[in-house]
């Protein structure tokens, strides 16, 4: 036999053989049971008892050719009622993406929080606390806490692939499929319905609309679902993939400055004599969007005087406490270099998802999650809290890791790119397709003053591009961060979502 011909039959077996062998130990999950626990509670809320039942379950999706690809698991809360099937209900994701739905679900707007001392700055060693949160939505909608595809116990079945769920538009579908799902199971089509997205999540939130609704162009299949509200945190509305000009990076830059300039308060790095905190920071948002905007435009044409400069410096130095020097090659002031500069002296780097947290400047491993001063006080508490809920107060008995984040295989896989619009778009031409099909439909865009990684001004300059209607979009901004129901805005932002979700059910 010929050497060629010999290698060729051996490399053919060779790889039929692993075919064969991966089919026939693929687990066959649909075969299996399908997961479901339930647990019933009761909770007070603005004084009254509540009871309510938990179930945490799977969905199975499907592909065109009817075969199941994914289950995606979530955590549902029904509040004990004679009318369910018209009760408001709200779908809630977090983002990454790559992110479980654990951050939201231990937030004030859950039955339980995870309480953390003092909660900000707080310790990052057990033991932690669950406990019971009387701020809770459940008395205006019922919540549902989603994990996406390859999260939480969220997972791909064969012949699924990465390559289905891992991308903006692949994501909608399959998130879409799983809410017409959880309505056609739970028989609550006629049910006011919300989304509540975080982080990636208000992209998220942007796009799953059309989805829902479905069409020949996007979905290929209509589902004819319509919202009532979108509720937006941590809000960013552009794609990684928009190419941005330079005048829109300095437009960036200005609107970045009330941020820092509030910082800059909270630590007591800027004379605070001559102003009450409101007026500061009215004073300060006028220059960012006059004076600042426009000698970063001229200063990046070479066209900025010597003392027009100097003026500049004079107030920039006033408004983010930080000397001069830091100035002398640039008047750009980044997310990054403000946190490790503006405690410099005191060796302390501030948090870039809330900056009111710091830890020692030294010896960062320079991991932006793990070794942000923020997230690295606030997730233990989270993740450790999140297990105790699942054990003591859901009674659910799974073996697999709860996936909390994965980067490495889906962040870093994710495909930006989108069907049928144009490269790098932004997230509001969505919202601005679904706005216009829902002529009733509200959005709640809120954000942190204290959060760089996604800073409120980005958000609003966002918005205030897209020219979306007044009476359509409520912007809403807390004194919090990324997470902008830690500290003690927990309550009034609850209180702002039950008004929301109470003045679009009707």
């Amino acid at each position: 036999m010929p050497n060629i011909v010999r290698f060729f039959l051996i490399t053919f077996f060779y790889f039929f053989s692993l075919s064969v062998f991966s089919q026939e130990n693929a687990v066959d999950e649909t075969s299996k049971k399908q997961l479901f626990f339930t647990t019933k509670h009761t909770i007070d809320i603005n004084g009254k008892p509540l009871d309510f039942t938990a179930i945490a379950d799977e969905i199975f999706l499907k592909n065109n050719d009817n075969k199941v690809i994914a289950s995606v698991f979530s955590f549902s809360y029904i509040k004990k009622s004679k009318k369910n099937e018209v009760r408001p209900v709200i779908f809630i994701f977090n983002g990454g993406p790559g992110s479980s739905s654990i951050w939201l679900h231990l937030s004030s707007i859950a039955p339980w929080k995870v309480k953390l001392t003092p909660e900000i700055n707080s310790s990052n060693l057990p033991p932690f606390e669950l406990e019971s949160n009387t701020d809770c939505l459940l008395d205006v909608a019922d919540l549902v806490f989603v994990d996406p595809v390859g999260t939480g116990y969220s997972h791909i079945i064969f012949p699924g692939t990465p390559q289905d769920f891992y991308g903006v538009d692949q994501d909608a579908e399959s998130m879409a499929q799983f809410i017409e799902k959880w309505l056609n199971k739970n028989n609550r089509w006629n049910s006011p319905k919300f989304l509540i997205g975080e982080s990636y999540g208000s992209q998220r939130v942007s796009v799953l609309p059309r989805a829902l609704m479905g069409g020949v162009t996007y979905s290929g299949v209509m589902r004819g679902i319509t919202l009532n509200g979108i509720i937006m945190l941590g809000t960013t509305l552009e794609s990684p993939l928009k190419k941005l000009t330079v005048e829109a990076k300095l437009e960036r830059a200005a609107s970045l400055l009330p941020t820092l300039a509030k910082t800059a308060w909270y630590y007591n790095k800027i004379n605070k004599t001559p102003y009450s905190y409101e007026e500061f920071q009215k004073e300060v948002v006028a220059f960012a969007e006059r004076d600042y905007l426009n000698a970063l435009l001229l200063d990046n044409q070479q066209k900025l005087s010597v003392q027009e400069r100097s003026i500049i410096i004079d107030k920039l130095c006033t408004y983010t406490g930080l000397s001069k020097d830091f100035f002398s090659s640039t008047l750009e002031i980044t997310p990054k270099i403000f946190s490790d500069s503006l405690l410099l002296e005191e060796n302390l780097q501030i948090g870039l998802y809330d900056t009111r947290y710091n830890l020692p400047l030294e010896h960062s491993g320079n991991d932006p999650v793990a070794d942000d001063p923020s997230m690295a006080r606030y997730v233990p508490g989270f993740t450790a809290a999140f297990r105790e809920l699942l054990a003591s107060k859901l009674k659910i008995e799974i073996q697999d890791p709860y996936k909390t984040i994965d980067w490495k295989n889906i962040s870093f896989q994710w495909q930006w790119s989108r069907k049928e619009t144009k490269e790098g778009p932004d997230f509001t031409d969505d919202l601005n397709v679904v706005l216009r099909r829902t002529p009733n439909l509200k959005v709640f865009i809120a954000g942190g003053s204290y959060d760089l990684a996604t800073p409120i001004g980005y958000a609003k300059k966002s918005t205030e591009k897209a020219n979306f209607a007044a009476d359509r979009v409520i912007f809403k901004e807390y004194e919090s961060g990324h997470m902008l129901y830690l500290g003690n805005t927990g309550k009034l932002f609850s209180d702002d979502l039950r008004s929301f979700i109470l003045s679009c059910s009707k």
